[in-house]
């Protein structure tokens, strides 16, 4: 699919393989390093993906937090950041969450077409839903994220969009930052859930580079022939 957005998947999880804490209160994993590359890393991109649930449980702004960064992007002619896009099926997202009150970038929402109307309303204008007919296709998406000009896509979570970007190969590179702790808590969030993932002990994937950042390390694989383009 190739008119579809380089993509890059960002996680950082527990030694256990965790995101979360299980609770109501958010785990932040990693550090004040990791953090800032993650900033220059969303900086480059053209727009930055999370599902719904994240929504719901972290709220986040999915915003480039340098203002040095934010000021490179407007003078090429950018917004200070990237365009913001989440996915959902049930439409239950609050209109006052951050990733709607920004006004650094576009937002866009993509649902199911008998959501769209309702979404529409509570949303407001500053908005843009995007209807993709009885369910979401995640590779729809893709190919639409591309259409509309975006050409590196960042997807920063949760589980269930990591195990779909995934398991549909629509992904061309992991960046996987391991953090030194454990969680322990079945009740928490692991960093991809169930499903029939195209590597595997037969088919291993290619561990590209291996970086220390403090007390994290990030694990960077190769997952298409993509990978490390421009």
């Amino acid at each position: 699919m190739a008119d579809r957005p380089y993509t890059l998947l960002s996680c950082c999880m527990s030694l256990d393989g965790y995101i979360g804490s299980g609770t109501p209160s958010r785990l932040l994993l990693s550090n004040d390093d990791d953090f800032d590359r993650v900033d220059a890393v969303r900086a480059g991109c053209d727009a930055i993906l999370v599902g719904a649930g994240t929504v719901r449980a972290d709220d986040p702004r999915l915003s480039v937090r340098s203002a040095a960064r934010r000021a490179e992007r407007t003078a090429r002619g950018l917004a200070a950041s990237p365009v913001k896009v989440t996915v959902t099926r049930t439409g239950r997202l609050d209109p006052g969450a951050q990733i709607f009150a920004a006004a650094d970038a576009d937002t866009l929402v993509y649902c199911p077409t008998p959501v769209a109307e309702d979404l529409r309303g509570r949303l407001g204008r500053r908005t843009q839903v995007v209807a993709l007919g009885p369910e979401v296709d995640l590779a729809l998406v893709s190919q639409d994220l591309g259409a509309r000009g975006v050409n590196r896509l960042m997807v920063e979570g949760g589980a269930a969009v990591a195990t779909q970007f995934l398991t549909a190969e629509l992904a061309d590179q992991l960046d996987l930052v391991v953090a030194p702790v454990f969680v322990g808590d079945p009740r928490a969030q692991r960093f991809v859930e169930n499903g029939r993932f195209p590597w595997s002990a037969q088919r291993r994937a290619t561990l590209a580079e291996v970086q220390r950042i403090g007390d994290v390390v990030l694990l960077q694989y190769a997952l298409s022939d993509r990978f490390g383009a421009s």
